[in-house]
């Protein structure tokens, strides 16, 4: 396991991200049309949309041409696609921006024409015509979205104890502290909390709550995502990684950590041929590529959003 400070040096970087935003009110709602001032943030990556409502509602207030709507009418579109709303925006960002990921051989010029003509992510934000086929609708005291949250806390931490013992032992206090801490981006509250939650560094995951979101076919339907979920142990037997040109297991450990690439390789096969090189498609997290020999366990310690999930994105190399 990597030094606890380097992890923690990781985790910080993480929750300083941020995605520059160009949010307009769309046309159909607007009283000046496509003449409506756009609102721009930069917005932290592990932060959800539904929290933007109400800043956005008091922004565009004097040009909505239905004046009764609220903030928890609101949702988002990028290209006409609804955005699900309990996904962190950084994942949002990642899935549907088409931003180049920065690497570890080169760092990301927003400034340049492959960067910036993408940047700001622009987005559409309507307070009526609410998609239910597609979103699940909010409500006005925000507990559909804390709900939402802790859900997906008690899977996380289902997964890494084998219980959901831990989420569900939490005070009340602690547990709404915890979606307060993510929609404050407040690291240290968050820290406090969720630290409970996870077993010490000397004391392995039973399995590593990761999601990976695979590329659309063409012929797909824009707002669908395809996901591939299985349970990942962080150790494996040394055999199952070793090729016949490895050392041999007697002179290694029976169990070796599982990487990024040893789970790809398993999973997705025809995507990820190699377990250590990327050849067909590459795993974002955050916005950057992901190494193939990264330990899974580690990039969950490390770099998971509020709910305890490293949601990793494949792109297409090419």
């Amino acid at each position: 396991m990597e030094n606890p400070a380097s992890l923690a040096f990781i985790q910080k970087n993480v929750w300083d991200g941020r995605v520059p935003l160009e949010v307009v009110l769309a046309p159909s709602e607007s009283r000046t049309f496509d003449q409506t001032d756009p609102y721009l943030i930069s917005y932290p990556r592990v932060s959800y949309l539904p929290s933007l409502l109400p800043k956005l509602r008091a922004f565009f207030s004097s040009s909505l041409i239905e004046p009764h709507s609220q903030s928890h009418d609101g949702w988002f579109a990028f290209e006409d696609v609804p955005l699900k709303w309990h996904y962190p925006i950084g994942l949002l960002f990642d899935l549907y921006a088409g931003v180049e990921p920065a690497t570890r051989t080169s760092s990301r010029d927003e400034d340049s024409p492959e960067s910036g003509s993408s940047l700001p992510w622009r987005l559409t934000v309507h307070f009526s015509n609410w998609p239910d086929e597609d979103l699940v609708r909010l409500d006005a005291d925000g507990m559909v979205m804390n709900d939402a949250f802790i859900n997906s806390v008690k899977e996380a931490d289902f997964l890494r104890n084998g219980t959901a013992k831990g989420i569900m032992s939490l005070s009340k206090e602690d547990s709404s502290g915890l979606w307060k801490a993510v929609e404050d981006v407040n690291l240290s509250s968050f820290q406090r909390i969720s630290n409970t939650l996870l077993p010490p560094p000397s004391q392995p995951f039973r399995n590593v709550p990761i999601r990976i979101f695979l590329p659309l076919p063409p012929d797909a339907e824009s707002g669908s995502l395809k996901v591939v979920q299985s349970p990942l142990p962080p150790f494996i037997p040394a055999s199952s990684i070793q090729s016949s040109q490895s050392i041999s297991s007697r002179s290694s450990p029976s169990m070796q950590p599982q990487t990024v690439g040893t789970v790809l390789h398993t999973l997705l096969p025809n995507l990820f041929p190699s377990r250590r090189t990327p050849v067909l498609a590459k795993p974002v997290l955050h916005g950057a590529v992901l190494p193939l020999s990264a330990p899974i366990e580690e990039v969950v310690r490390s770099s998971a959003y509020g709910d305890g999930w490293a949601y990793l994105v494949v792109r297409m190399m090419g």
